[in-house]
């Protein structure tokens, strides 16, 4: 066997030495697939989209694509030290390369088969099942390179995470299939033509070289950004990390300032808190067809329809996905970033309770940023009825998912657990207690995190008096359970919630 391929071989065998990494690389391009297909399909229709076969045809590529850009950003951030060091011991800085671009083509051809056997389930791959094969596939190559781009260019996984979502939402949202086909502007996306040419539908924009033609190139000259960014970052490196000791009192607040004062330095971060809710906000109401839609919200003890204009409606809807969005990254990142200095403060007589406090309230200050810079953006394209309410359920749907980004660590690792946290809050507030896609969250969608706080959002936003009672329950019921949750793995463990890289 030559040195790329055995380099290869062992690179693929470390990556499944955890086995949920694995299910996850299956398991999330199915259930996005199978259950979102439908509803983006309908959402796109509502916003002036193509809608129907070629959005749930899409939603395989995107997929894909999403996983093989988180896949390949973790497999350079956590290998930059070890690549370093095979150079330097005498290995070809090209095979090398050829080794970690072939372990990430695998992982990415591993999603796209994945999410092409759940829509050939769901709604078969139509009459041209080579052009969603190709394009899938496609789609994770050009993702692939995003993905390596990022990991060459952001050390800070929270902020790469972001960075990747950034893109696919800018990609997806503003997309052919989602958006208009013939905005001039989003023919640069990475997936305009890639999009196009898999489900057929000619752009009439693609010039001599034609639809497949700038599929083909996006495709190649992502490749050769991948070979490129990998080939640098086999020469670089990096380390760090910290850590303090006290009384009760002493610990807990020494805890905060460590945990305040690293996450402070992460200026990018902050960057992003602002930067991704605002875009994704005003991009929603920028393009939303100006029209009217119904809403079903409780009102004096029983359920009545209101009539809201869609543009206003779409803009207080998108802040929740946000936020829910930003605030488990930061809960799962939160807790594996700092799980190796928590062992050693727990070995050197850090008290548990003080420790597992410091933690958890910055997770709920980095969710509470990420909300304040939501509702700042929302506050100038929406007028909510009862803006308390509204900005309580918004803070309700921060803490409870940064909570839930607490717990995915544990479970589902680093890759795994940020494929997971992408994907809760997507199908949850994205699609299950959206008042866009239908008047009411369907049965399914009730037993969500997000329902409760959900229900409490929708009320606020088109009613002036309070009649959510129940729903309230239910989401403190859902913060109290995941809170209790994360101290009993904490208790169980001896040490903050951690978990597998």
């Amino acid at each position: 066997m030559t040195t790329t391929g055995l380099l290869t071989r062992r690179f693929l065998t470390d990556a499944a030495r955890t086995p949920m990494n694995l299910l996850v690389l299956v398991l999330v391009p199915v259930v996005f697939v199978v259950v979102a297909s439908r509803p983006l399909a309908d959402a796109a229709q509502l916003l002036g989209g193509i809608g129907g076969p070629p959005v749930e045809t899409a939603t395989a590529g995107w997929a894909a694509g999403f996983i093989a850009a988180v896949a390949m950003y973790f497999q350079l951030r956590g290998a930059r030290a070890a690549d370093r060091r095979m150079v330097l011991a005498g290995l070809a800085p090209a095979r090398l390369v050829a080794a970690r671009t072939a372990t990430g083509l695998t992982l990415a051809l591993v999603a796209s088969a994945a999410a092409l056997a759940a829509l050939a389930a769901r709604t078969g791959l139509g009459d041209a099942p080579g052009r969603v094969i190709a394009g899938t596939v496609m789609y994770a190559v050009i993702y692939l390179a995003i993905g390596a781009v990022i990991g060459a260019l952001v050390a800070n996984p929270v902020n790469g995470t972001v960075l990747v979502l950034f893109v696919w939402i800018l990609d997806v949202f503003l997309g052919p299939v989602l958006g208009a086909a013939d905005r001039p502007l989003t023919r640069i996306l990475p997936t305009h033509f890639v999009t196009l040419w898999m489900v057929d539908l000619p752009s009439g924009h693609g010039g001599r070289v034609g639809d497949l033609g700038w599929a083909l190139a996006w495709t190649a000259t992502a490749l050769l950004a991948a070979w490129t960014v990998i080939t640098a970052t086999s020469r670089t490196a990096h380390a760090r990390r910290r850590a303090p000791p006290g009384s009760r009192r002493a610990q807990l607040a020494a805890g905060m300032r460590a945990g305040l004062r690293e996450t402070g330095r992460n200026r990018v971060l902050w960057v992003l808190l602002v930067a991704v809710p605002a875009v994704f906000v005003l991009l929603s109401v920028a393009t939303t067809p100006s029209e009217f839609t119904t809403l079903t919200v409780p009102e004096n003890g029983t359920d009545r329809t209101v009539r809201a204009w869609l543009p206003d409606i779409h803009g207080g809807t998108m802040a929740p996905i946000a936020i829910g969005s930003l605030a488990a990254l930061t809960g799962l990142f939160t807790v594996l970033d700092a799980r190796a200095a928590d062992r050693r403060l727990a070995l050197a007589g850090f008290r548990p309770a003080a420790l597992l406090t410091a933690r958890l309230t910055v997770v709920a200050l980095g969710a509470l940023a990420a909300t304040t810079a939501s509702l700042a953006v929302t506050a100038t394209v929406f007028d909510a009825r009862d803006w308390p309410r509204y900005i309580t359920a918004s803070v309700l749907i921060a803490l409870t998912y940064g909570l839930v980004g607490v717990l995915l660590g544990p479970v589902f690792g680093r890759l795994g657990g940020i494929l997971i946290a992408f994907l809760i809050p997507f199908l949850d507030l994205g699609i299950g207690q959206s008042p866009m896609l239908r008047p009411t969250p369907p049965g399914w969608a009730h037993a969500l995190p997000g329902y409760g706080a959900g229900r409490v959002l929708t009320d606020a936003a088109v009613t002036p008096g309070f009649d959510a009672t129940g729903p309230l329950l239910i989401a403190l019921a859902w913060l109290a359970g995941l809170t209790l949750a994360a101290t009993a793995l904490f208790r169980r463990t001896g040490r903050t919630p951690g978990g597998r890289s």
